[in-house]
């Protein structure tokens, strides 16, 4: 019987379809994140791997699977895996692609609301002094009609942001490698310009970008200079993408109005100076932590794995 290790807990549609096709399922269920050290040791005999995203599957733990016929990758991203070795070895290598787009959307337009009208620190506020009551200046945020919101990166989850953004009549600009194609519904509703002019007039920032080389630090020092100081950058893309000291910095400074961050460079670390801002909000990577993105998720690692046992080939290969 073929054997699928999982490096973390998954919905049980993962488990009930893959059982169902005869395969032995085994899972991580110890606290915490599995170690570089134990996932090695529970891949020696196993025939697939589902991982997590927060899971580092290198070149160490390849080589220690040489039966591995598939990693398949529970998350949309693929960055913590070793995919050109995988290749290498002759190990295709999947993701989850499409079932997280309205989740991760419906939580970035969350942030939005969420630091623009300064409702966590409201709640904040609430849970200890209190306040004296309603008054005219008190406690002022934004209403985002009219403003105009950047995003960058208009895939599919950029795409799904703007349909949402234009229903709180917000102007959409965004910035990619090519503008939308004239027949997407979205085409003439937004509009396409340069990223640095996107920075400089965009009254929110929303990053919604792949994490590579090209966009490591893609909001630097020199980024963050050039947005307005009254803009909000959001990020709930990936940690890397943004230069987290510089942003630090633009925040202590006021340079920039404030930032919303569901993702961290050193994940799940966050800097403490963070913490202590009231123009900051922090959730703990929740994009797509919805049951129905996460069982939909569920569904394409087992179904994957049930197709490559099968003889079949695998849906969501990043590394053909």
């Amino acid at each position: 019987m073929a054997k699928v290790y999982l490096s973390a807990e998954l919905p049980t549609k993962a488990t009930d379809i893959m059982k169902k096709a005869g395969l032995d399922v085994e899972s991580y269920s110890g606290t915490g994140l599995i170690s570089h050290d134990e996932l090695k040791e529970n891949v020696r005999d196993a025939d697939y791997l589902i991982t997590a995203l927060s899971t580092n599957v290198d070149k160490d733990i390849i080589q220690a699977a040489p039966n591995l016929k598939l990693i398949a990758n529970y998350g949309a991203g693929f960055n913590n895996i070793d995919v050109d070795f995988a290749k290498q070895q002759g190990i295709p290598v999947t993701n989850t692609p499409g079932v997280s787009t309205t989740s991760t959307a419906e939580v970035t337009v969350g942030l939005i609301l969420s630091i623009m009208h300064r409702m966590p620190e409201g709640d904040r506020l609430m849970r200890s002094k209190g306040f004296d009551g309603w008054a005219p200046l008190f406690f002022l945020g934004h209403v985002l009609e009219n403003k105009t919101v950047g995003i960058v990166g208009m895939g599919s989850i950029g795409q799904a942001v703007a349909k949402r953004l234009l229903a709180f009549d917000m102007n959409v600009i965004y910035s990619q490698r090519h503008p939308l194609l004239a027949d997407n519904e979205l085409a003439d509703k937004v509009k396409y310009v340069p990223q640095d002019e996107l920075i400089k007039t965009a009254d929110v920032v929303t990053l919604h970008v792949p994490l590579g080389p090209a966009t490591k630090h893609l909001i630097d020092a020199n980024a963050l200079s050039n947005m307005k100081s009254s803009s909000y950058l959001i990020n709930a893309a990936r940690g890397p993408i943004i230069d987290e000291r510089a942003v630090l910095k633009a925040l202590q400074k006021n340079e920039i109005a404030g930032a919303a961050l569901d993702v961290y460079e050193a994940e799940p670390q966050v800097a403490d100076e963070f913490k202590q801002l009231d123009n900051v909000v922090l959730t703990p990577h929740i994009g797509n932590a919805t049951v129905e993105a996460r069982d939909g998720m569920a569904e394409i690692v087992a179904e994957n794995v049930r197709l490559v046992n099968s003889g079949e080939a695998a849906k969501f290969i990043v590394n053909k």
